[in-house]
C-alpha cells in the first residue's frame, strides 16, 4: 500500500512527473546515474528516524546497536573495494567531504592547490567563492592548451607555491590520472595529496581507471556517480585510528583516520543520515559483484564510441577523445555556444550540460562547450550500437540547429530508444 498519493497528492504527482521525465529523456550528464530498486528501498526506511551522533560503539545516543552494524558493514565494504584500511561513510555529500578533509589537514589560511574550475576542476578545490577559496590560501593550476594535465608544469608551480595540500580530481577531465606522478609532486613539496575520485570511483572498482589507493594520502568520493549509489560521500585513507571523540592526536599522516573522523564529527556534522548509510552499503555490495566490472567496462566502451562518432561528424573534442566516462566538446566548432547546444539537445529529449573548456573565451553561463557522459545510459542497458546512433543524432541536431525536420526525426528516434530502455519499468511503486 502506498500512503503518499492520499497524504500529499501534489508531491506524489510531481514525483511521478519526474519519473516520467527520467524515463522519456536520455541523460548524458556525466555526474548523473540511476540507482537500483534495492538502493531506493534502503533510502526509504525507518533508519531515517534514528539519531546517531558519533561512530559505531561511540555514540551519544542509546539504541544504535543495529545502526552500528549497518555503518560497520558500509565501512568494511568500502575498505575492501578500494583497498584502504579506513573508511568514513558519514559525509552528507561530496562537498562536505572535501570540506572535512580541509578542516582536518589545514589550518585557516594555509595553502592548497587545485585544478581551476574552468579547466575541469571542482568548486571545493579552491574556487574563490567557495569555502576552500575563502578560508584557505588557494592557488589554481590549469591544463595545457590541448586540455591535458601538464605534470611538469604542475610540479614547477608546486615548487614555487609550496602548498600544504594538493587536490587532484575533476568534473570535466576526459583522461586518466597518473597517480604515481602526482604523488611524486606532492612528496617533493611535502604536501598532502588528496584524490577526489567522485567521477571515476566506479571505474576504479571496475578496473578501467587506475586507483590512487597506493599513492594518495586521502581519497574522497561521492557515491552517486559512476558508483551508482545514493547521493552521499566517503572519505578513505590509511593509518592508525584512535577514538576521534577524545583529544585530537598529533597532526601526522600516521593518525589520518582519527583526524578525518574528528573533522566529520564533531567538527562539521551532527548525526549521520542512517538511511543514506544503508543505501551506500547496498550500492557497495552491488559494486562488488562481477556484473559491476562489466558495467564499468561498458561505460568506457560507450564513451569512446560516442566520442568517435562526434569526431567523425566534425565536432572538436577537448584532448581529442576520452579514456573514461565523459566527453568535453567544443561546440563553437559548429557555430554554437554551450548554452545554445544544451537547449537544442533538450528539445530532442537529450540532457547534457553546458561547460567551459580550457582557455575558454566565453563566460561560464554561456561557455564554449558541452559535457557528455555515458554512466546513466549504460545503466539503462545501452551499448555501442545505441551510442553510435545517439552520437549521429547529436551531431545532426547541432549541425542543423534551424531544421525542424531533423528535430522531429530525432524526437522519434529518442522516443523509441527510451521506450526500449526504461529507467524503471512501469508501474513504479
Amino acid at each position: 500500500m502506498r500512503y503518499l498519493p492520499k497524504t500529499d497528492a501534489k508531491i506524489n504527482q510531481l514525483i511521478n512527473k519526474e519519473l516520467a521525465r527520467q524515463n522519456h529523456e536520455l541523460s548524458l550528464i556525466a555526474s548523473e546515474n540511476y540507482v537500483s530498486r534495492a538502493v531506493l528501498e534502503a533510502l526509504g526506511t525507518p533508519l531515517t528516524n534514528k539519531y546517531s551522533e558519533g561512530y559505531p560503539g561511540k555514540r551519544y545516543y542509546d539504541g544504535n546497536e543495529f545502526i552500528d552494524k549497518i555503518e560497520l558493514l558500509a565501512q568494511e565494504r568500502a575498505k575492501k573495494l578500494f583497498e584502504v584500511s579506513h573508511a568514513n561513510v558519514q559525509p552528507y555529500s561530496g562537498s562536505p567531504a572535501n570540506q572535512a578533509v580541509c578542516f582536518a589537514l589545514l589550518a585557516p589560511g594555509e595553502k592548497l592547490m587545485g585544478l581551476h574550475l574552468f579547466y575541469g576542476g571542482h568548486l571545493t578545490h579552491g574556487w574563490k567563492v567557495n569555502f576552500s577559496g575563502v578560508y584557505y590560501n588557494a592557488v589554481q593550476y590549469v591544463t595545457g592548451k590541448d586540455g591535458w594535465l601538464d605534470y611538469n608544469a604542475l610540479e614547477k608551480q608546486a615548487l614555487i607555491e609550496k602548498p600544504r595540500l594538493i587536490f587532484v580530481g575533476a568534473t570535466a577531465y576526459p583522461r586518466i590520472f597518473d597517480w604515481a606522478a602526482l604523488a611524486s609532486i606532492a612528496k617533493t613539496v611535502d604536501a598532502y595529496l588528496v584524490a577526489d575520485i567522485s567521477h571515476v570511483a566506479g571505474l576504479i572498482i571496475a578496473g578501467v581507471h587506475p586507483s590512487p589507493a597506493k599513492y594518495a594520502d586521502v581519497i574522497t568520493t561521492t557515491t552517486h556517480k559512476t558508483l551508482r549509489g545514493p547521493r552521499g560521500a566517503m572519505i578513505l585513507c590509511n593509518g592508525e585510528p584512535s577514538n576521534p571523540l577524545l583529544a585530537p592526536p598529533e597532526r601526522t599522516p600516521k593518525y589520518l583516520p582519527t583526524m578525518i573522523d574528528r573533522a566529520v564529527f564533531p567538527g562539521l556534522q551532527g548525526g549521520p543520515h542512517n538511511h543514506q548509510t544503508a543505501a551506500i552499503a547496498v550500492a557497495l555490495a552491488e559494486a562488488a559483484k562481477p556484473a559491476f566490472r562489466k558495467y564499468g567496462e561498458q561505460i568506457v566502451k560507450n564513451a569512446r564510441v560516442l566520442a568517435n562518432e562526434l569526431l567523425a561528424h566534425g565536432l572538436r573534442l577537448v584532448t581529442g577523445g576520452t579514456d573514461n566516462h565523459l566527453i568535453l566538446a567544443d561546440v563553437t566548432s559548429v557555430g554554437l555556444t554551450g548554452k545554445e547546444a544544451e537547449n537544442l539537445l533538450a528539445q530532442a529529449g537529450i540532457t547534457v550540460n553546458k561547460n567551459t573548456i580550457p582557455f575558454d573565451s566565453r563566460k561560464p553561463f554561456d561557455p564554449s562547450g558541452i559535457r557528455l557522459g555515458t554512466p546513466a545510459l549504460t545503466t539503462r542497458g545501452m551499448k555501442e550500437g545505441e551510442l553510435c546512433l545517439i552520437g549521429k543524432i547529436i551531431a545532426q541536431i547541432l549541425q542543423n540547429p534551424k531544421s525542424d525536420t531533423v528535430l522531429q526525426k530525432s524526437k522519434k528516434v529518442m522516443k523509441e530508444l527510451t521506450a526500449e530502455f526504461p529507467v524503471y519499468p512501469a508501474p513504479f511503486s
